[in-house]
């Protein structure tokens, strides 16, 4: 069996230099982290489809967590960015992508684009990428972070997410990286069909279920629970009102 190739991520590029800890830490001993990150927190907790295994390992995610985080950017956790937001843990990045069903050619829309991680693993497969973020600072700095990699397969908007991206639908993927109280009725419409939706929903804005929607026809969709799961709330007019915080 031939697998599709993954689009490529520049090799030496000199934007991640930027994050390497003045000499102490080498694009080698990332390199080697992230290989253990993929073996030990992703592939042995069931993780399973290549390209998502191969993305993660070729995604340099210390270039997109805060300056003095390098060190710790490998670590079987989320870690703080800028605007009180998070990265999520790498595994959570894995399974949703994973979940969502992508492949190369897909169109794929993200709902929260914090650092850019994420619209990068999801890039490295897909065709296409549009990512929304609430925060303006995040999206500016997604945006650079993203271009100087070479991802000029991702398009960053800022704007209310639970709306999702009108213009550019239909969407073979949706992920949604922040807990919302329901499924965007905006965001089930926006799927192709046969599309998937994956988004964390709950009564909680801080304790949700990770949910997996299939539009299975113009009016039909199956919807399934898959697990427990603790993210940011998702602000928006679908989601949930920022004066409840």
């Amino acid at each position: 069996m031939v697998l599709p190739k993954l689009r490529r991520v520049p090799d030496g590029n000199e934007a991640l230099a930027a994050w390497v800890h003045h000499g102490m830490i080498s694009k080698a001993d990332f390199a080697q982290a992230r290989a253990d990150m993929v073996e030990h927190q992703i592939a042995r907790r069931g993780v399973r489809d290549p390209l998502v295994l191969d993305a993660m390992a070729r995604i340099p995610r210390e270039a997109f967590v805060l300056s003095g985080w390098e060190d710790e950017a490998y670590e079987d956790q989320p870690l703080p960015i800028a605007d009180r937001q998070t990265i999520s843990q790498p595994f959570i990045v894995a399974f949703m992508v994973e979940t969502a069903g992508l492949r190369p050619g897909d169109r794929a829309l993200e709902i929260g684009t914090g650092s850019g991680y994420a619209a990068a693993v999801m890039a490295a497969i897909a065709a296409r990428v549009y990512t929304i973020e609430r925060h303006p600072t995040l999206a500016k700095a997604a945006r650079t972070r993203l271009r100087e990699l070479g991802f000029g397969n991702v398009e960053v908007r800022v704007g209310d997410g639970t709306l999702g991206w009108p213009e550019a639908q239909p969407f073979d993927a949706i992920i949604v990286t922040a807990g919302g109280p329901k499924v965007p009725a905006e965001l089930r419409e926006q799927l192709a069909i046969g599309g998937r939706l994956v988004i964390p929903v709950g009564d909680s804005m801080h304790r949700q279920s990770l949910v997996r929607v299939v539009r299975e026809g113009p009016e039909k969709y199956r919807e399934e629970a898959l697990a427990d799961v603790a993210f940011v709330p998702l602000i928006g007019e679908a989601g949930w009102d920022p004066s409840r915080r």
